[in-house]
């Protein structure tokens, strides 16, 4: 700790330092990696929409601490609005500060309000709870304390596990006994957001039936996901430009949601369209949302994401009235067969592997900086992005890749790549080597550059 820890508000510090006192045992003890396969969850129904996302197709994600931006969003028609303190969030001092006090102007709005805490790897090093603060608790806490009588709805972000969906479930219920609401008072949308989560979508909404009201794809961050659990046993992963959502095994893990949330009525929502528009010819990628959109809306899903309010109205139309025909059945073993039928690996261009370490670099660098979100390429990156980014890096020279003209991508033609676009003493490339060139996948960027750096990390 290099100051004194935040100061939360006397309602918020209460209830999350007993969300402390009564989970950080647990929150030690999970292991994703220990977990046996869940059982089949027996017959069971989701919880009943909220009534403020009846009839919603978009959702606008603001970064929490992004002051501008939610002036913006709740300026805006969006349908509901989504605080992220996840993906797009970085935790510098200043900015849990700011958007601890941003969540009391949101909560004064009218508009109907979702809130995604960071998920339960991260580490809160600007507060302190007799060790350790537990990022996704903190957010929690203050995330409710901030409208106890009606309280935001959230997004779970990243499971992989069944016993990480009841502490999620469990957490939530203590909330509501500290608050005095009924139990399942606060509403839930699970993100599926993991291959350990796509296999077991299912049991996940199982443990929070009572107040999950449906399912949201996290399309990057399910492929960094699966780059980490199953590309050490393979060739080389196809670059990110080749996995679009009209290829099989990209459409089996959005069916795979879907039919979950169709047996069990819940909702299935969409990804975030994250492109900006070229100012000067916007249309053909409001078109190219529009088109993604449609294709989401006749899998089954009812609404989705906007990285920004140009976007709303791409996505909303491209929904209607939110009617689509049923899946065909599918067996598990069938979806798991499809879930792993990537392309055969092939040459890479050295362009492609000089763009993954180029994107990477600048949200590392924006993210020391303070900054969540950049704009590369008429791309919204964030953190879901450089973590596919250098997880395919790390698997690529893991593999030794071969190029495009027959050289191998060894961990020192990376280096020698990466090298004209950063210097060995910047804390991007120390940070981008140290997961690269890793024995093992590091599980998440933001916890490794907090145990690489922690003067970098606290600023």
């Amino acid at each position: 700790m290099t100051s004194a820890p935040i100061k939360l508000k006397p309602a918020a510090q209460t209830l999350v330092a007993e969300l402390h006192r009564q989970f950080r045992k647990r929150w030690e003890m999970l292991d994703a990696a220990a977990q046996a396969a869940p059982a089949s969850s027996p017959e069971y129904r989701a919880a009943a929409l909220p009534a403020d996302l009846k009839g919603r197709r978009v959702e606008l994600i603001v970064e929490a601490s992004d002051t501008t931006a939610l002036e913006a969003a709740l300026n805006s028609d969006a349908d509901a609005l989504v605080l992220d303190f996840d993906d797009t969030f970085t935790p510098t001092r200043a900015n849990v500060e700011t958007a601890y006090a941003a969540l009391d102007t949101a909560a004064k709005s009218g508009k109907p309000l979702l809130a995604r805490p960071r998920a339960l790897y991260a580490v809160d090093e600007h507060l302190d709870f007799d060790g350790p603060a537990i990022a996704a608790l903190c957010d929690l806490g203050v995330i409710l304390a901030a409208r106890p009588e009606e309280p935001m709805h959230i997004y779970i972000p990243k499971l992989e596990t069944v016993e990480e969906a009841q502490m999620w479930d469990d957490a939530l219920t203590l909330a509501e006994t500290h608050l005095g609401l009924e139990k399942n008072a606060i509403k839930v949308c699970v993100q599926i957001e993991t291959y350990a989560a796509c296999l077991h979508a299912d049991a996940l909404l199982y443990a929070l039936r009572g107040r999950a009201f449906g399912l949201n794809a996290g399309r990057w961050d399910y492929v960094f996901s699966l780059t980490k659990r199953v590309g050490a046993e393979r060739g080389a992963m196809p670059p990110r430009n080749d996995l679009t959502m009209d290829l099989d095994a990209m459409r089996a893990y959005a069916e795979a949601l879907v039919r979950v949330c169709e047996a069990r009525g819940a909702q299935a929502i969409g990804g975030s369209a994250a492109v900006a528009p070229n100012a000067a010819n916007p249309q053909p990628t409001l078109d190219a949302v529009r088109a993604d959109k449609v294709r989401e809306a006749a899998q089954g899903f009812v609404a989705a994401w906007a990285g920004l309010p140009g976007l709303l109205d791409s996505v909303r139309g491209a929904f209607g009235d939110g009617t689509s025909q049923p899946l065909p059945a599918e067996t598990a073993e069938r979806t798991l067969e499809r879930l792993l039928d990537l392309p055969a690996p092939r040459p890479l261009p050295l362009n492609v592997v000089q763009d993954s370490i180029g994107l990477a670099l600048a949200v590392f660098e924006a993210w020391y900086d303070g900054r969540g979100v950049v704009v590369r390429n008429g791309r919204i990156e964030d953190t879901a992005t450089a973590e596919l980014a250098r997880a395919q890096l790390w698997q690529w020279v893991k593999c030794e890749a071969e190029l495009e003209g027959g050289e191998k991508l060894t961990s020192d033609r990376y280096l020698s790549e990466r090298r004209t676009l950063a210097g060995d003493n910047t804390a991007q490339a120390r940070l981008l080597d140290h997961l690269v060139l890793a024995s093992v996948c590091p599980e998440y960027f933001p916890r490794a550059a907090q145990l690489l750096r922690p003067q970098e990390a606290t600023v």
